[in-house]
């Protein structure tokens, strides 16, 4: 399952940028290109979806079948157009809905005691699927990208129909709750829930409108929405009695609601405010490197062969070893010491792609290239799998061991919401930085971007003892 989840981010991550470089595009818009990588921080507003129907290995066999149609579409595709914008932003989509079925399942049937051993064991498998697209860029050379791509869709198939033979869902008796119009008239009577839903709400379309910039049409749209969400928000207020009225009888509980009402237990939690700052800047290094390095290659002479043939045969290894050595290290050391020793060992990776952008020169693709300065490149991809693999078992093992049981799909969609904004933010980011900078000074700057997640470790303590404090969270 968590080579079907790893294998899509791989096709986004990796493929893409190296297709549309080969093509001519520009580093800012392949920047821009991971914008439409939102659907992953956005997945939490449709999780509470897949967590009520269920049936997740459904879910998984229907999004990987569409995401199949989606590469036979690309494999038809020669151009870079409006479809080609649109047909990933579905394919995100899909992808991203694949992730919170998986999750859901997975969460549901480990125990606590697993919890280490998993996240090594799944971390490896998604890598594996991530780099599973070196084979793909491996025969882009051989069988053309058309070809390529169906070779992508034939495995999207395979997959679904592996997830579906997975054991059954545990059976799950729900709780009653509110109806949703419950839940909407409910928040009416209480403003201070209602003020943060509706900040909430703005973000995400603020958000949206970032990738689509489908908004440029109404240049006061953002005065209209804030001043519409304003006067809700004080026609609320008196209404509710200036926010006493949720104790009163017949207004419900507004985090007992079917959709904001994770998000509003997650809120009134101790410590979150730093938490989920400290989620959101953690992986910053790795995201803002991340999307410029297979461009860095093409611009280095690498070919599709050459960059396809590291990931597998070095970095497919690496990581599957980090993985597994970082879970095996967290249970050891536990979580918090695993959090901030791992998180060095992934920031002082990125600077052997600072020393290999120092020294390697721009070159054409297909020219001659050095044999040490191959191996320079080939050492920095290896160390940055390897360390990768290590950060992200202590990350995962941190995610899960805050998670409220009873609602853990929704909420972890949300976790790690948090996690993919500052992905697709730094990818689009890095884009400018890297033309404006130069790959080398980028690469430096992302070095430095490690740190500031330390400042907020103590709170991160704190939580995970508040998270151990609760022996039967879940059953509360």
């Amino acid at each position: 399952m968590y080579f079907a989840e790893g294998f899509p981010l791989g096709i986004f991550y990796d493929l893409f940028p190296v297709h549309f470089r080969q093509q001519g595009i520009e580093l800012s818009q392949i920047g821009f290109l991971s914008l439409l990588g939102l659907a992953w921080t956005l997945k939490f507003l449709w999780a509470p979806a897949v967590d009520h129907y269920r049936h997740h290995r459904r879910w998984m066999l229907a999004v990987d079948l569409a995401m199949g149609a989606i590469m036979l579409f690309f494999s038809m595709q020669m151009g870079f157009g409006p479809g080609v914008w649109i047909a990933i932003g579905i394919f995100t989509l899909l992808a991203a809905t694949n992730d919170i079925a998986i999750d859901g399942y997975t969460i549901e049937l480990l125990k606590k005691d697993e919890m280490g051993r998993a996240n090594g064991v799944r971390i490896a498998f998604y890598r594996v699927g991530m780099l599973t697209t070196g084979f793909i860029l491996m025969l882009s050379d051989y069988i053309a990208w058309s070809g390529a791509y169906l070779t992508a869709a034939i495995i999207f198939v395979l997959i679904g129909l592996i997830c579906l033979q997975a054991p059954k869902e545990k059976k799950y008796v729900r709780k009653k709750t509110q109806s949703l119009v419950q839940e909407l008239t409910g928040l009416f009577f209480q403003p201070y829930a209602l003020g943060t839903v509706l900040l909430f709400l703005l973000g995400c379309l603020w958000l949206i409108n970032n990738a689509a910039k489908w908004l440029h049409a109404w240049p006061h749209f953002w005065e209209f929405a804030f001043a519409a969400a304003g006067g809700l928000f004080l026609l609320s207020l008196v209404v509710g009695n200036g926010g006493k009225s949720p104790g009163k009888a017949g207004n419900p509980n507004p985090t007992q609601g079917p959709l904001f009402g994770v998000l509003l237990e997650m809120l009134q939690r101790p410590y979150i405010a730093p938490v989920v700052i400290f989620i959101l800047i953690f992986k910053l290094p790795d995201s803002a490197m991340g999307f410029m390095v297979k461009p860095f290659w093409v611009d280095s002479g690498f070919s599709a062969t050459q960059i396809g043939l590291v990931s597998v045969n070095i970095g497919l290894a690496l990581s599957i070893a980090g993985g597994l050595v970082g879970g095996w290290f967290t249970d050891k050391v536990g979580i918090f010491k695993s959090l901030w020793i791992l998180g060095l060992f992934q920031a002082f990776s990125n600077l052997g792609y600072v020393l290999a952008a120092s020294v390697i020169p721009p070159a054409a693709v297909g020219a001659p290239i050095l044999l040490e300065h191959k191996a320079l490149m080939y050492a920095a991809s290896a160390i940055e799998s390897f360390t990768g693999g290590l950060s992200t078992a202590a990350f995962l093992a941190f995610l899960m061991a805050i998670v409220n049981k009873k609602h853990s799909a929704t909420e972890y969609a949300l976790f790690s919401s948090i996690f993919a904004l500052s992905r697709s933010f730094s990818g689009w980011a890095g884009g400018f930085g890297a033309q404006a900078m130069g790959y080398a000074p980028y690469f430096l700057l992302t070095f430095f971007l490690a740190f500031p997640a330390y400042l907020f470790l103590p709170w991160v303590k704190k939580m995970l003892n508040y998270a151990e404090a609760q022996k039967e969270w879940g059953q509360k």
